[in-house]
């Protein structure tokens, strides 16, 4: 039963066998999650006065400067010694997601969801500067993984599950079910399917049910109902959206530089580095320290002056670059949304200084420009105008963030030549998503569902009458067989023509035996891919080896054969499919 579930998964429109899992994975993600919120909240809540879950503001200057440091220093050799262990080297965060979604068939190892998980949470509680939302989607993606790979699914199915618990780590982290759908569908597998639709909703609902059983269902920020107070703010939010796209551009180049001069650093010493410059800026503005969503809450309640808005950007700006690109464990898309309410804040402000009393107050500023920060540094505009929909309860903002919305992503991405922040890092590791249409389509579907099972095995030398007698059976391919292995494949349809060729044929000569390997004939080298495979894996391979035909195996080192791949099965898939 387990293995017909597997090769019905191989198939594009495996729908129903799809939803089950992504309801299951979706279980797992939000499991995860909240096991990962808990962790961090019970530690903050154990040393931080008063009990509070992010009020590091209190905390005296010394520890304000010490607390990231040691930290720093902590997660620094920790991640040094399991390099220098060996296993390879550490990589976490959404751009590893994305790595091995492009170049390792969405297979995401145990070792480093565990080191996410560890390092995050010491990250954050120790006041870092980052977000637990990106450390989420690590540690979401890889439980979905993980379970496609404990049940040997097909790599096209895995690279949904990674998707499911993508979805389900920002619905559970957030309490943003369609955020986490359309997130997962923008950022993590950057395309739009009927047959991916479903599993990730379903993720995204079972994991949002799990966590509002413990968390409750209330919005992530608690703010008044605010809307414009009139049209003619639109040309202003549009100017807003210009100034927050640069805000964005800004934001990426800098982590990319950043990024790129601290690779020639020592491990732990940058970490150290890390946490030592958070300290410095922590010691200046205790408001960056942390997640930072209490700063946005105030931030939209207008309770946050011109002043200290604008020493948030500037600091948070420059600790979450400083801190992510000298390699913490953290995520960017709290930050994110920090350094947009604020911007926003500011720009609200501004507003009401040259318009007093006929504009909308600096809270509903604050709200656009926590979605337009977020929209132009992921490229993700849908995903934060749903995001925040869902984090403020309030449709009246969905208007004119459109409009910010785009505005900011444009600036960004066009005026400032700017990719998405995941995009960018990926490619200074020189890698790329490759995400073209044809790859696209080729990862949806496992070489199960392609294979051409019409072939037979048979000896190097066989007689005459045998090789008449297997081609009666009709197949298509004939894999020949020498020291008890396969050796070569050959098409059924040249050994036939050889048969046909040879004249004079004598009733006593039928015995003789034909040598599958010397006869006139094309013939493929025998090279094998695992069952689990997608059609781009077989494409990459054929070319690699420089063949164009592929024996599907049920077990990886074996030799045992199940189906036969070629080119042509791939190319006429494509052509016909699309």
């Amino acid at each position: 039963m387990l293995n017909r579930f597997r090769a019905r998964l191989a198939d594009v429109d495996a729908l129903p066998q799809l939803a089950i899992l992504g309801l299951v994975s979706g279980l797992l993600a939000g499991g995860v999650i909240i096991l990962f919120r808990l962790s961090i909240e019970h530690t903050q809540m154990a040393f931080l006065p008063g009990g509070g879950v992010e009020n590091y503001e209190d905390l005296s200057a010394l520890l304000r400067f010490m607390l990231p440091t040691l930290g720093g220093l902590l997660i620094g050799l920790i991640f040094h010694a399991l390099s220098t262990m060996g296993g390879g080297g550490i990589q976490v965060g959404i751009v590893h997601v994305l790595e091995r979604i492009a170049y390792h068939q969405s297979h995401l190892p145990l070792r480093n969801f565990t080191l996410q998980f560890v390092g995050a949470a010491l990250s954050i509680i120790s006041g870092h500067s980052v977000g637990r939302e990106g450390p989420g989607v690590h540690l979401g993606a890889a439980s979905g993984s993980l379970l496609g790979q404990g049940l040997h699914l097909p790599n096209n199915s895995i690279q949904t599950l990674v998707a499911c618990g993508a979805a389900a780590s920002i619905a559970a982290s957030f309490n943003t079910p369609i955020a986490g759908v359309v997130f997962a569908m923008e950022v993590i597998v950057m395309e739009y399917t009927i047959a991916g639709f479903a599993p990730i909703i379903l993720a995204a609902v079972s994991a949002t049910a799990l966590t509002r059983s413990v968390f409750g269902a209330e919005p992530a920020f608690e703010v008044p109902p605010l809307q414009m107070a009139s049209l003619y703010e639109l040309p202003y939010l549009l100017v807003m959206g210009l100034v927050v796209g640069a805000l964005a551009a800004g934001f990426i180049t800098s982590l990319q530089y950043i990024t790129r001069v601290g690779n020639h650093v020592v491990l732990w010493q940058r970490l150290t580095l890390a946490g030592a410059l958070t300290g410095l800026c922590a010691l200046l503005v205790p408001e960056i320290m942390g997640v930072g969503y209490d700063t946005v809450n105030q931030a939209m309640l207008g309770q946050l002056g011109i002043g200290l808005l604008l020493m948030v950007v500037l600091f948070k700006t420059l600790a979450t670059t400083l801190g992510l690109g000298l390699g913490l464990p953290g995520g960017l898309i709290g930050p994110t949304l920090v350094i947009g309410a604020a911007a926003g804040g500011i720009l609200g402000h501004v507003a009401d200084m040259l318009f007093p009393g006929q504009v909308a107050s600096p809270g509903f500023y604050a709200m656009i420009g926590m979605s337009s920060m977020m929209g132009a540094t992921l490229q993700a505009p849908l995903a934060a105008l749903l995001a925040l929909l869902e984090l403020t309860a309030n449709p009246n903002i969905i208007l004119p963030g459109m409009l910010a919305v785009v505005a900011s992503g444009i600036t960004s991405s066009h005026l400032f030549n700017r990719e998405s922040v995941f995009i960018t890092l990926l490619k200074a590791r020189g890698l790329d998503m490759r995400n073209n249409p044809v790859a696209q389509t080729l990862r949806r579907v496992g070489v199960l569902s392609v294979m051409n099972t019409s072939f037979l095995h048979a000896p190097r030398r066989i007689s005459r009458i045998d090789a008449e007698r297997l081609l009666d059976r009709q197949p298509l391919w004939i894999v020949v067989d020498e020291e008890d292995k396969p050796s070569e494949l050959l098409l059924a349809a040249d050994l036939a023509l050889y048969l046909n060729t040879q004249e004079d044929i004598q009733e006593d000569t039928l015995e003789q035996a034909v040598d599958l390997l010397e006869i006139p004939a094309q013939r493929e080298n025998i090279v094998y891919i695992p069952q689990q495979a997608t059609l781009q894996e077989a494409l990459d391979t054929m070319d690699e080896k420089a063949v164009d035909a592929l024996c599907v195996s049920p077990v990886p080192g074996t030799h045992n054969i199940i189906g036969i791949l070629t080119r042509q099965n791939i190319e006429t898939y494509y052509r016909d499919g699309v």
